[in-house]
């Protein structure tokens, strides 16, 4: 009995020391991470609305509505309203895929970017190529988005990734809701 305690005292030890050290080590680099994550979400911006040269972030309005919503972004340009940036984090395959949509003052998409997610390299990862993003930039915020399996898609269509229909979904499903969002609370 008495070893067993001996051992049992030896391993708390061993796991304080280490938890004590796994948070120290996250206590310096969690400022580091926030930074690049923020400057990464200002990189986004840029790339999916182009034509803004700053970015006012705004209240989400309703946000138990728009649940998969965390951000929107006015974006300007010599003063002028250029269009919205918004950040969806919808459900995939894996885990949550963050989405950044840039939409126009005409309600038009004018790019896509895929942030953190955890999808399958190889298939959902896919999202991130420029092949699947790009097919959202040009769509009008008339009508929601569809995701096809196969055959060219229409204007209102999205192919899916092969092998990754969940993510393809997924991405479809976050780009319409700041299409429902813009529609409804920015036009």
């Amino acid at each position: 009995m008495k070893e067993i305690t001996r051992l049992g005292i030896i391993l708390l030890i061993i796991t304080s020391i280490a938890a004590a050290g796994l948070g120290f080590v996250n206590g310096i680099t969690e400022g580091p991470i926030d930074e690049q994550q923020r400057l990464a979400d200002i990189e986004a911006r840029r790339q999916v609305l182009p034509e803004a040269e700053d970015f006012e972030q705004l209240d989400i309005q309703s946000p138990e509505k728009y649940a998969i919503i965390t951000e929107v972004f006015k974006g300007t340009a010599g003063g002028n309203e250029t269009g919205y940036t918004l950040k969806t984090v919808p459900g995939g395959y894996s885990g949550s895929v963050e989405v950044m949509i840039g939409i126009n003052s005409e309600g038009v998409v004018t790019g896509v970017n895929i942030g953190n997610h955890s999808e399958t390299p190889g298939l959902g990862a896919k999202a991130s190529d420029e092949a699947f993003k790009g097919q959202y930039t040009g769509k009008t915020t008339d009508y929601e988005l569809e995701v096809i399996k196969s055959g060219t898609p229409s204007d209102s269509e999205i192919a899916a990734i092969s092998g990754a229909t969940i993510t393809s979904r997924a991405v479809t499903s976050g780009v319409n809701e700041a299409i429902r969002y813009f529609n409804e609370n920015l036009k």
